[in-house]
């Protein structure tokens, strides 16, 4: 795996995955009652955060993107 997400992509996808992770215990939102939505923001989060901790996008390198400089 090489990398190919920039500093930038990560940051912006650690902030993205933790408020997903978040949001269906604190935020007391109505959607957030059905577990199938509650289950679904927890498996984006954890993609998320993922992705940005191995500095890795598989979709990215399905489509030839890269966002990081090297």
């Amino acid at each position: 795996m090489t990398t190919n997400l920039g500093t930038t992509d990560r940051v912006f996808r650690l902030l993205l995955g933790i408020i997903l992770l978040a949001a269906p215990f604190v935020s007391g939102l109505t959607m957030f009652t059905s577990s199938t939505a509650t289950i679904i923001s927890v498996i984006a989060g954890l993609v998320l955060v993922g992705t940005s901790a191995m500095k890795f996008c598989p979709l990215y390198r399905i489509f030839g993107i890269r966002t990081c400089k090297v």
